[in-house]
Formats: C-alpha cells, sequence, structure tokens
C-alpha cells in the first residue's frame, strides 16, 4: 500500500457509505451480501466482512437476526439550544435548555447519597470520598427519550437544607441558580465542555440505540466565587441532535 492508500475494507465502506448517502441504497433497503461485495469490488471475504463492520460501527446499518444487515433510517438531526439567557421565576431547566415554543418535555428523576469517586471529586475540587447528592434523570419529548443527566452536588453545600433534594421541596425541579440562591449561595459562572464517545451499553438501552453508537457529552459546572456547586454529564445520541449554544455578547 503506497502512502496515502485507504485500505482495501476502507474503500469499499466508503463507497457503499456513499451509495446510502445519495440514496442509492435507501433505508431499509437490505445491504449486498457478504458474497455480492466481494464479486462487486474484488475483495476477499475478509475485506468485505469489514467493509460491513464499518459501516455498522457508523450506525449506518444494523443486523437483523436470521434476516440480514439493512441500511438504517437515518433521523433528521434535532437542536438542542444552550442559552446564556434565564428567564424570571425559577424556569423548568428543561424546557428552558430546548428553549423551544411548544416542548413536551417531561422528566424522570431519582436522587441518592453516594461518596464521591475521584473524577467527579476533580470537578467538584472536593476530596475523594466526600459525600454528595447525585441525580439521574431521563428526559423525554413526546414520550420518547432524548437526553440523559447525572447530577452530582457536595453535601457540604446543600447538605440539612431545603434544597439538598433537587427534585423535591419548595424549590424541586428549579434550575441550579435559584435552588442555589435560596440558601444564599451566588451562583455566578458555569463551564461546559462538549465530547464524544462511544455510548455505554445502559446509555444505548434508556436512549434507543444500537452498539456502535456515538453519545455527545456535555459535562457542566456551576461554580459560586469560584466553588463548585454542581456538575453534571449531559447525554445524547450524536446522530439525533446537535447542541446549539445561543450566548449573550457584554
Amino acid at each position: 500500500m503506497t502512502f496515502g492508500e485507504q485500505p482495501a475494507y476502507l474503500r469499499v465502506a466508503s463507497d457503499l457509505r456513499q451509495k446510502i448517502v445519495n440514496g442509492s441504497l435507501p433505508p431499509h433497503t437490505r445491504l449486498p451480501s457478504q458474497a455480492r461485495i466481494r464479486e462487486e469490488y474484488g475483495v476477499s471475504d475478509t475485506v468485505a466482512l469489514e467493509a460491513r463492520k464499518v459501516l455498522m460501527a457508523e450506525g449506518l446499518v444494523e443486523g437483523r437476526s436470521g434476516s440480514g444487515t439493512y441500511v438504517r433510517e437515518r433521523p433528521v438531526p434535532r437542536r438542542i439550544s444552550r442559552s446564556g439567557y434565564r428567564p424570571p421565576g425559577g424556569a423548568n431547566p428543561f424546557r428552558q435548555e430546548q428553549a423551544e415554543e411548544g416542548a413536551r418535555g417531561t422528566w424522570e428523576s431519582g436522587s441518592e447519597q453516594e461518596n464521591a469517586g475521584a473524577a467527579v471529586a476533580a470537578r467538584l475540587g472536593i476530596p475523594p470520598g466526600e459525600r454528595v447528592m447525585r441525580t439521574r434523570y431521563v428526559f423525554r419529548d413526546a414520550g420518547e427519550p432524548m437526553m440523559l443527566s447525572t447530577s452530582w452536588e457536595p453535601l457540604s453545600v446543600t447538605g440539612r437544607t431545603p434544597v439538598m433534594l433537587p427534585e423535591e421541596g419548595p424549590l424541586g425541579g428549579c434550575g441550579v441558580v435559584e435552588r442555589m440562591a435560596a440558601i444564599d449561595v451566588v451562583v455566578d459562572n458555569v463551564v461546559e465542555e462538549v465530547g464524544a464517545r462511544p455510548g455505554l451499553a445502559e446509555e444505548l438501552l434508556a436512549l434507543g440505540g444500537v452498539p456502535g453508537h456515538v453519545v455527545m457529552v456535555v459535562e457542566r459546572t456551576y461554580f459560586a466565587s469560584g466553588r463548585a456547586v454542581e456538575t453534571a454529564d449531559v447525554v445524547v445520541l450524536a446522530d439525533r441532535f446537535r447542541i446549539a449554544y445561543h450566548l449573550p455578547v457584554r
């Protein structure tokens, strides 16, 4: 193979991918068999198999037990808006983050105390093992799962206060800023880092994905005078959503 030349399996995968993208192989069409790929492209069985594996890992095709491999329906990505604008009155954070009229968002959540692991402790600036409140969410739109979120708040900040449980009490369901203000903690900064990685099995099961799907992860941390008061991981399927930022210019 000369410098810059693609391996055979990638060249085959690229050609099949182009056929999927341009509609020559529309959704629900059966992908050419391994023998057909071998004959059409003049490659070995191993190359044909590896090309199919590439398309499956990219989420373009899916295997159906006893039937074969088929082109997947490709969803039109929807936008999840992240905004620097916060309306008064403690608006529901899920609706606010979507920032879309007519949102039909609902969610399920559960909170429990745990000892902070090393990674969470580093994000919160606390010693590993310190007690935190972990809250897990499954967000839905019109009943369909769309987003997962796990947040951690140090109990050294919220413990034995009315806002210790994010979804219970007088400010249950309000945003971090409003809840912290109620205990005289003024949030003045938020940092978000966006990355991508292969989805974990439990994440893909909850979101309706398939093995090999990539997820986008927003690592969000709220600060008050330099002290982290909440950190969270927000997870969405990368092929179904785009994260759009709308930030005020000061």
